[in-house]
């Protein structure tokens, strides 16, 4: 047997959901003051995609969750629940994972959404691995989706040029051998609530007359502080996924993170020892798509040939809140 724990829980299907419309920084230097040189030297950025006015991000989880169930062979009505991590539901309620279960069936799941922010994917996973490993549930949808650009504000250079939509979807279920889910933690830290956030409709909206007039539904950022936290955060939680896992850094095959930043990346890769041509990076092409992107790189590094039957993958994730998230993965 492989060296690490026992796994309680393993992926058996991956599934994405993108949107066709390509908004690259050519397109970007047309609507606000910024260069295709001054995006990518600083986030790696060419191109993000953006969600069609009158879509749903449902429209996208329902994509990527038949896409996941088919190559899992899984029948929905199989599904004991289905979660989906997002900060950009369809509605305040009822949940966006309620209109998954019915676009696919799902008729005897369970269905709620999480907001974490970048981790809810992760946040997600937790849960999913949790409930199997308690013998609660055999089979569970973990979808993360998020279509953020509906919240950005577009005259700020800041962050309009950082956003992208999509959604990945997982079907996770009891595992078989020494393959799966080998750890997933999580953290939060609200101290630091006020860096990154979006006061969106709740209730702190109200608290000025003028409500959604004043630019409460955009998103807001400390570019500088979030990096500068995130970098301490994401090797800490990479560290403890890893002993967790049973396992030591240099058993790492493949390091599959939040795509937030290439300057982000680059250096949790350098502080757990690891070269860059064991890093896997799509956000070139999506940006960042949030609690989305880990389970979309995943996918498209599994379908580059990246990721092979008995490697081990970890992951890092960091969003507003603070909130984050570490897992090893054997395939």
């Amino acid at each position: 047997m492989s060296k690490g724990v026992k796994p309680f829980s393993r992926i058996t299907g991956l599934g994405v959901g993108i949107p066709e419309n390509v908004l690259t920084n050519a397109d970007l230097e047309k609507i606000v003051d910024t260069t295709d040189d001054w995006i990518s030297s600083r986030t790696g950025i060419k191109e993000r995609r953006i969600m069609k006015k009158g879509e749903r991000t449902s429209d996208y989880c329902i994509k990527a969750a038949k896409e996941a169930l088919a190559e899992a062979q899984l029948d929905p009505e199989l599904l004991d629940a289905i979660i989906i991590g997002t900060i950009s539901p369809d509605m305040r309620f009822p949940a966006t994972a309620i209109y998954v279960q019915e676009a696919i069936g799902a008729k005897n799941a369970a269905a709620w959404d999480v907001s974490a922010t970048c981790s809810g994917w992760l946040y997600s996973l937790f849960m999913a691995d949790t409930m199997i490993a308690a013998k609660r549930a055999k089979n569970i949808l973990v979808i993360g989706a998020e279509m953020l650009t509906p919240m950005v504000d577009w005259t700020d250079r800041a962050t309009c040029v950082l956003f992208g939509d999509a959604a990945g979807a997982a079907v996770v279920s009891e595992a078989v051998d020494d393959r799966g889910i080998l750890s997933v933690v999580i953290g939060s830290n609200g101290t630091f609530a006020d860096l990154l956030y979006c006061v969106g409709h709740g209730t702190a909206g109200y608290a000025t007359p003028s409500g959604q007039e004043n630019g409460n539904r955009f998103l807001r950022m400390n570019g500088n502080e979030v990096f500068r936290h995130a970098v301490r955060v994401l090797e800490r939680t990479a560290k403890e996924a890893v002993e967790r896992a049973g396992l030591e850094p240099s058993d790492i095959d493949w390091l599959v993170p939040h795509q937030a930043n290439t300057r982000i990346i680059k250096a949790t890769a350098e502080r757990m020892n690891l070269p860059m041509e064991q890093v896997f990076m799509n956000i070139h092409k999506y940006g960042n798509t949030s609690t989305a992107s880990v389970p979309l790189a995943i996918y498209e590094a599994r379908k580059e040939g990246k990721l092979l039957p008995g490697q081990n993958m970890l992951s890092v994730v960091f969003g507003g809140g603070f909130t984050w998230g570490g897992s090893v993965i054997r395939f």
